[in-house]
């Protein structure tokens, strides 16, 4: 499911970060742009992560929200940060700091959904198992099955499995109807933004050759429309950021404060739970 390209733009040799040692190079014509990033628009594209990930641990400590709320988005910091590294040098040490950090997201986020409420309930049990179980996986998948295939169905499996559950957390009769109305709409985005950024990464894998022609064809500016992978990090940036504030704002809900924050939009584009007039929390 993975892209494999023969670059021909210059010698791999020169290619200030070295030759390619990543089981994956997607669609991205590698150093075209800079020469010290290999894929300079996969690069900057992951700023929509970045950013509303930054926002979120900000908040998160700003408010005193929890360290499970804090975690999911250091989580999603690391996904932005590690695809940072991987797209800038396709190593394969940085394309795993790119592709485990987003099974870790999902069970951070499965854990919270869990324990919603301030008191624990599950004990140290249900963390201790989450955690073996990703090292299960990171371990099989570092020196066993060293395959984007393997890694994409753990991750979709995972994912599925926490919105599956945030489905039912937002169904729960402790969350009140203003609080359920947000959460939909988070959750709508969430899957919507997700879905299209899968339609566009399959896009990219499959029309690759077309699209690297027509690229070709129209020159800078208009080919960075065309770059899909980077969309792909744009919409799924957003994706993620939707389902990590659904569960930043069930856990809210649970314990009656939702009525005190809503999501707001830094700069009109990043998404972010902040308070609804902090003056009056003086």
């Amino acid at each position: 499911m993975g892209m494999i390209l023969e670059d021909n733009i210059r010698d791999p040799h020169s290619y200030f970060w070295g030759e390619r040692t990543s089981t994956l190079d997607w669609c991205e014509e590698n150093y075209a742009v800079s020469n010290y990033i290999a894929e300079f628009w996969n690069v900057m594209t992951n700023v929509t992560m970045t950013a509303i990930a930054l926002l979120g641990v900000y908040n998160s400590i700003k408010y005193n929200q929890g360290k499970r709320v804090t975690a999911i988005y250091l989580a999603m910091l690391l996904v932005g940060t590690g695809s940072v590294c991987f797209h800038a040098t396709l190593k394969y040490s940085t394309q795993l700091l790119d592709e485990l950090p987003m099974l870790y997201v999902c069970t951070i986020a499965f854990y919270s959904l869990l324990e919603i409420e301030k008191k624990i309930r599950h004990g140290w049990k249900l963390p201790v198992t989450l955690a073996v179980f990703q090292t299960f996986i990171t371990l099989t998948y570092m020196f066993w099955l060293q395959s984007p295939v393997f890694h994409q169905v753990v991750f979709a499996v995972s994912a599925f499995g926490a919105g599956l559950f945030a489905y039912k957390r937002l169904n729960d009769p402790r969350v009140n109807s203003d609080a359920r109305r947000l959460l939909v709409r988070l959750f709508m985005l969430g899957h919507i933004c997700m879905l299209s950024g899968f339609f566009v990464w399959n896009l990219d894998n499959i029309f690759c050759d077309q699209l690297r022609s027509y690229r070709s064809y129209v020159g800078m500016p208009l080919d960075v429309v065309l770059q899909l992978h980077g969309w792909w990090h744009i919409l799924t940036g957003y994706g993620c950021g939707y389902m990590l504030l659904l569960v930043h704002y069930v856990k809210l809900a649970y314990i009656g404060h939702s009525h005190l924050f809503t999501v707001k939009y830094f700069l009109g584009i990043f998404p972010h739970i902040t308070l609804r007039e902090p003056k009056k929390l003086d």
